[in-house]
C-alpha cells in the first residue's frame, strides 16, 4: 500500500465514535530510544493511524496532502516531525512560521500535535512540542502559537501546562450556511 499516493476511500470515513473522554492510558516510560525527527514516506500511515484512532476519523486524504506540503519544506519554515520510540511512530507535531499575519511579527504555529493515547502520560507531547520550538528559534522566531477548540480539555491543559496562555488576538468565524 502506497503511503503518500490518493485514496480513492471517502474522504472522511467514521473509524468508531468519537471520544469524549478518553480513558486513562498506561503510559510507556520513555527510555534513551525515544528521538524526533522529520517524518518520512514510509511513516505517514503511521500518523494517518495515531490521528483516526484519537478523532475517530480516518483522513487519509487530508494527512496525503498535509506531507506534501510539510514533509519537505523546512527550509521554508515548515516543519513535520514524529516522535518514534525506537522504530515506531507514537506521536507527531507540525507547524509552521508564519510572517506578519494581521500585523503580528513571523511567530510559529502549531497546529497538530498528537501522541498514541498508550504512549502518553510519559513526556513524548511535551518533548515534540520543544523540538518544534527548537526548530522555530533557529530561524529567529521568539513566539509560538496554536488555536483550539475551548472545549478540547485534553489538548488546552496540555498547552497551559507547557506555559503557553491566551494571546492576543480573538478568532471570528462566518456560519456560511447562515
Amino acid at each position: 500500500m502506497s503511503k503518500i499516493a490518493a485514496s480513492s476511500a471517502p474522504l472522511k470515513r467514521r473509524i468508531g465514535k468519537p471520544k469524549t473522554a478518553v480513558a486513562k492510558p498506561t503510559p510507556k516510560p520513555i527510555t534513551g530510544d525515544l528521538s524526533i525527527r522529520p517524518v518520512r514516506p514510509d511513516e505517514l500511515a503511521a500518523v494517518i493511524a495515531i490521528d483516526a484512532l484519537v478523532t475517530g476519523i480516518e483522513k487519509r486524504a487530508y494527512w496525503n496532502s498535509l506531507y506534501r506540503r510539510y514533509a519537505d519544506a523546512v527550509a521554508t519554515g515548515q516543519h513535520f516531525l514524529v516522535a518514534l520510540r525506537g522504530t515506531e511512530v507514537i506521536g507527531f507535531a507540525i507547524g509552521e512560521v508564519r510572517d506578519w499575519e494581521f500585523g503580528s511579527p513571523p511567530c510559529g504555529w502549531v497546529f497538530a500535535i498528537d501522541v498514541r493515547p498508550d504512549a502518553r502520560l510519559a513526556g513524548v507531547a511535551s518533548e515534540l512540542l520543544k523540538a518544534i520550538c527548537d526548530n522555530f528559534r533557529r530561524v529567529g522566531v521568539n513566539k509560538v502559537r496554536t488555536m483550539l477548540s475551548r472545549d478540547n480539555t485534553l489538548i488546552l491543559s496540555f498547552f497551559r501546562s507547557q506555559g503557553m496562555m491566551i494571546g492576543p488576538f480573538i478568532p471570528l468565524e462566518l456560519d456560511l450556511d447562515a
